[in-house]
């Protein structure tokens, strides 16, 4: 039988890790939300209004809207899903994808593969 963990304790854990990963490193990603589709416009222009979303797309697919963003740290990563994003209205369930190395980004290639070589 496996060990069971309560979740609040493994969200502290999880969130432990997260932060002595980042430290105090800029911390980009890439958050995907599915909302109630009648309030999808509106929750887009909102969160479009956000300083933290550099970008925000309405889509087709598995989720309605994504926000490409950077945060100075996880915690203001953390605080902006939970006070900002969380909070409006129509939101059902947020993803989020955090970026662990930009290969190309805003048309500029950022990390050079030598694998080919």
């Amino acid at each position: 039988m496996g060990a069971y963990m309560e979740p609040e304790k493994e969200d502290k854990e999880y969130d432990e890790v997260l932060s002595s990963y980042y430290k105090d490193q800029q911390v980009k990603a890439m958050i995907t939300l599915k909302v109630d589709t009648k309030f999808a416009d509106i929750i887009a222009a909102k969160v479009a209004q956000f300083t933290e979303a550099a970008d925000v797309f309405l889509v087709t697919g598995d989720v309605d809207i994504i926000i490409k963003s950077r945060f100075d740290t996880y915690h203001d990563l953390k605080k902006f899903l939970v006070s900002k994003v969380g909070s409006l209205e129509g939101v059902k369930e947020t993803r989020t994808l955090m970026v662990v190395t930009s290969f190309k980004e805003d048309n500029k290639v950022e990390v050079n593969d030598d694998s080919e070589s």
